[in-house]
């Protein structure tokens, strides 16, 4: 025994030949020894584990008490009793802390060697109750693995009956305080093993105590949905649900979603931790039960919890995906998320910014994850690009990052955005989450969509940003206050003057939606607004009968807009046309002039070319001036020899523009009126020479050369047309179906004028509604032919042109004025059907009609603030560019110009009818209100700053 206890003080010192020594007192413990020698020797070992000063003395420790409790375990039994280990559970060892993990790894060495004892059941009782009370104390990670350790090697330490379900529940509540607070790479490592020994205990409970898990699951949802501090639970509880049999996870989540005792607070805290559990490294199942509770919250329609947690946490889980370790789940829970969340685009437009930037990191990445998650996340995108169209300067950058990669079909899509959608999406959602975001940059306000309301939301920006039509509606006075008028009149005040980043148009919706159109589905913009300005035109006619001559409800404003008997909206937006059907049996024709607010354009056949004109044009002003349209001697020249004059003046705007002409004429086989047929479809100034300057313009803004333009649909409709076959002419005189010869030509031009591209269509083959994508490039400026000769005079040089079949001639000396018009909106159709997609407006405001700008400055848009382009999209507007509106069809082949506004040019011109054309409004100043309109709006903008401030 003296030399065993040398060899001991030799190990103390350190001795160089420690090993030797320690390997001697391990051969001496197979020797026999007396009790009191053996008990010393317990005594002694165990001080080297309890109080070593070095992990040498404490691992030299071990060895020794293995040894001698090997070859002396009846010894050992007495040694090693339950008032022992009692002892260093509540007192500890010397300076040793009772819940040192030392201690634990002691005891957990020491039940190795008492197995046999037969009071062995009477220690695992008391450790029962010792290790039930230490977990109920919250521990650190560190001595919470070693308890859990201890249990799975001697699972008859683990508390029974009802105490198992509490040390479970204690167990999670440890789990929920586990922090590492090291940055160190290897402590890292080491806290994920603790938590993975911990969470393991789990599994080995479950497996043999399956009415454990329950409570179990209820008190994880207790700790997660815990509003208590300001940390939150720790992210390895994620390690819990890796264990939970995933057939109980729908019936356990149903409980959740149907407990009226948890409140709603309660609820989102809970899902806002869970979807952090995908910070955790390797947390297995985690995406599921996250999904999982997300359905189970869509099933109960508890949207308003859905909305605030998506919103607020899809940019966290999207910055997962830069990791490949979190990867898998993120991915599978951001596709959910965004799939589910289709009512708005905020959640989508917030990961926007970031795509490019995490397909530039996956690439670099070169790895197998980082290619699976590009094709997944593009899929993904035009997905949601699909479901969100209209939004080009958002996803210019995005189309970009992902060109290398496939788009999905369309039936793919559908697929994909129908699975996961929530019901009462659309109407019924938008109001759930209200935000207050800071207005835009642009210092305009944008409209709430109220469930597919774009329609109405891009027609009201459009109407808004003509500024002439804008100030007349503001300075009406008097008038009813539940007229359609007067609320448009509070729509633009408030547009114009809030505060707020975008204003709810709920009452203008109510009072202008046609009786036809169904609440929250999609309309097509142009029969809504058509629909506007007649109900606005119709209601001050009314208003006008009513007074019976006396002051009528809407005061004259300060516009000097010709006849004071038309209404507003004739005045801004109407004009005249005339058809005249010419008989080619007997040369009889026929006149009828009718009013019109707009003119739907459309789209020739394929098979219809241009042809170039037979006659001669002389311009003889600069602007809104008279043009003569003269008849060219036809002999047997050739159309391409012919030579054609045009004057110009030099103060002529250098800006991209394209030249509208209306008809010529030119001899053919029996009577015309033009010369031309439908057929030999024609463009009249397109085969003028023209200033290589405004070609060129006229390239840059179609982008395309061989894509049409807004001057081939107008000449289309102004062309001549042949009634012939099943589509003959009635004539009077005839009194039968004769073939005819239709024109339709312009007698009156509106201060805005209105174009619709008829875009939609309805396929009897197929019964479906479809769209023209055809790419349309839209002029900055328009010259419109406006026929100066009146309809009396169309009559008498009809009568006095009697002719034989075949040789009557049209009328010559026919003048045309040519009123200019400048682009302020267009209003962009992006979706493949008139029953679906999405509206938005393009707006700007226009400059001076006198002023001069450079080229550059026109496609830069650094014309000064006036001519700046604003992209309105329902509540997001933006800063644009005419090159951006130029490109947004070859970027976006579904997002097509449908309606476009044009403003008359500033000009001191008569009009054809005696009228002069109206000024500009920006020369009338500011707009003064009605005070209680001013009151309404100051009331608005103290309650916003007041929600502002909550």
């Amino acid at each position: 025994m003296d030399k065993i206890l040398e060899n001991m003080d030799k190990m103390l010192s350190h001795h160089p030949t420690s090993m030797k020594h320690v390997k001697r007192i391990k051969e001496a413990a197979k020797e026999p020894l007396d009790h009191k020698q053996c008990m010393a020797m317990f005594e002694l070992s165990t001080k080297f584990i309890l109080s070593g000063d070095t992990q040498f003395q404490k691992d030299v420790g071990k060895e020794v008490l293995e040894a001698f409790a090997q070859n002396h375990t009846a010894d050992f039994e007495i040694f090693f009793n339950v008032k022992f280990i009692l002892k260093l559970l509540q007192d500890g060892y010397g300076t040793l802390s009772k819940r040192s993990s030392d201690i634990l790894e002691y005891i957990h060495l020491g039940l190795k060697y008492i197995q046999g004892n037969t009071s062995v059941d009477e220690t695992f009782h008391a450790l029962q109750i010792e290790l039930l009370r230490i977990v109920c104390e919250k521990p650190g990670s560190k001595l919470c693995a070693c308890v859990c350790k201890l249990l799975a090697e001697y699972p008859q330490c683990i508390p029974n009956g009802k105490f198992q379900v509490v040390f479970c529940q204690q167990l999670v509540r440890c789990i929920g305080q586990f922090q590492c607070t090291s940055q160190d790479e290897d402590e890292i490592v080491k806290f994920l093993d603790q938590v993975n020994k911990v969470s393991g205990l789990f599994q080995q409970i479950w497996w043999t105590q399956t009415t454990a898990i329950i409570p179990t699951l209820r008190e994880l949802f207790t700790v997660t949905s815990s509003t208590v501090g300001s940390d939150g639970p720790s992210n390895a509880l994620a390690t819990v649900v890796h264990y939970v049999p995933l057939e109980i996870m729908d019936e356990v989540i149903q409980n959740l979603a149907n407990d009226d005792c948890i409140t709603d607070v309660e609820m989102k805290t809970a899902l806002t931790n869970m979807i952090d559990w995908l910070s955790w490294p390797l947390a297995k199942n985690a995406d599921k039960w996250i999904i999982g509770l997300l359905k189970g919250l869509a099933a109960v329609k508890e949207f308003s919890i859905l909305i605030q947690v998506t919103l607020s946490k899809i940019e966290q889980v999207f910055s997962r995906l830069f990791y490949p370790i979190l990867r898998q789940g993120a991915l599978s829970v951001l596709k959910y998320m965004l799939l589910s969340f289709q009512h708005s685009p905020d959640a989508f437009h917030l990961l926007v910014p970031q795509i490019p930037k995490l397909m530039a990191s996956l690439s670099k990445e070169r790895s197998n994850s980082g290619i699976s998650c590009q094709q997944q996340l593009s899929e993904l995108v035009h997905c949601m690009i699909f479901r969100f169209s209209g939004f080009p300067d958002l996803y210019e950058p995005v189309i970009e990052a992902l060109k290398d990669f496939p788009i999905p079909n369309k039936e793919k899509i559908k697929q994909l955005l129908n699975q996961s959608a929530w019901t009462w999406q659309e109407n019924k959602l938008e109001p759930l989450h209200p935000k207050l975001v800071a207005k835009s940059k642009t210092g305009k306000t944008g409209v709430t969509n109220l469930g597919n309301t774009c329609y109405m939301n891009s027609v009201i920006q459009a109407l808004f940003m003509a500024s002439g039509f804008r100030h007349a509606v503001m300075l009406l006075k008097d008038g009813d206050s539940q007229s359609l008028m007067m609320k448009l009149q509070w729509l633009f005040a408030f547009l114009e003057h809030s505060q707020r980043p975008a204003i709810s148009p709920s009452s203008f919706l109510k009072a202008s939606s046609p009786p036809w159109f169904n609440d929250g589905a999609q309309q097509d913009c142009s029969e809504y607004l058509r629909y506007l300005l007649n109900r606005l035109h119709e209601e001050e006619m009314t208003s006008k009968r009513i007074t019976h001559g006396q002051r009528h409800s809407y005061s004259e404003t300060r516009m000097d807009c010709g006849d004071p008997g038309k209404t507003l909206i004739e005045r801004m937006f109407g004009g005249k046309m005339v058809t005249r059907i010419l008989c080619r049996c007997c040369c009889n024709v026929s006149f009828c002039e009718e009013a019109f607010t707009d003119l739907c354009l459309a789209f020739p056949p394929p098979n219809k070319v241009l042809q170039r004109c037979d006659y001669s044009v002389k311009i003889t002003g600069a602007d809104n001036v008279a043009s003569q349209f003269k008849q060219k001697d036809m002999t047997a020249k050739s159309p391409n020899k012919q030579t054609q004059t045009i004057y110009r003046e030099p103060s002529l705007r250098m800006v991209p523009f394209e030249i509208i002409g209306s008809h010529g004429t030119t001899k053919k086989d029996g009577p015309s009126l033009t010369g031309v047929t439908k057929n030999d479809y024609f463009c009249p100034f397109n085969s003028m020479p023209k200033n290589d300057f405004a070609v060129d313009c006229v390239a840059k803004a179609s982008g395309s050369s061989r894509c049409k333009s807004v001057s081939d649909l107008i000449n289309y409709f102004l062309s001549p047309e042949m009634l012939s076959g099943d589509n003959r002419y009635y004539c009077n005189k005839c009194t039968s179906l004769q073939e005819a010869e239709k024109v339709v030509e312009l007698t009156g031009n509106p201060h805005y004028l209105i174009l619709t591209l008829l875009r939609f269509s309805f396929d009897l083959v197929t019964m479906k509604h479809q769209k023209i994508l055809d790419n349309v490039s839209v002029p900055l400026v328009l010259k419109l032919p406006i026929r100066v000769n009146s309809k009396d005079e169309y009559k008498i040089r009809a009568k006095n042109q009697r002719c034989k079949l075949g040789s009557w001639q049209p009328f010559a000396d026919t003048t045309y004025l040519s009123i200019i018009y400048d682009l302020c909106s267009i209003v962009v159709h992006s979706g493949i059907s008139s029953e679906s997609g999405h509206y938005y407006c393009y707006a700007s405001d226009c400059v001076d009609a006198n002023s001069v700008i450079g080229l550059n400055e026109i496609w830069n848009g650094e014309g000064g603030d006036d001519d700046r382009w604003y992209l309105y999209n329902d509540t997001r507007v933006s800063f644009s560019s005419f090159e951006s509106i130029s490109n947004v069809t070859n970027y976006f082949p579904k997002d097509t110009a449908y309606v476009l506004f044009y403003r008359q040019r500033l000009t001191r011109q008569p009009c054809p009818d005696g009228e002069p054309v109206s000024a500009d409004m920006g020369l009338y100043g500011e707009v003064g209100l009605s005070n209680e309109l001013m009151e309404a709006i100051s009331r608005d903008n103290l309650q916003y700053l007041q929600e502002e401030d909550k």
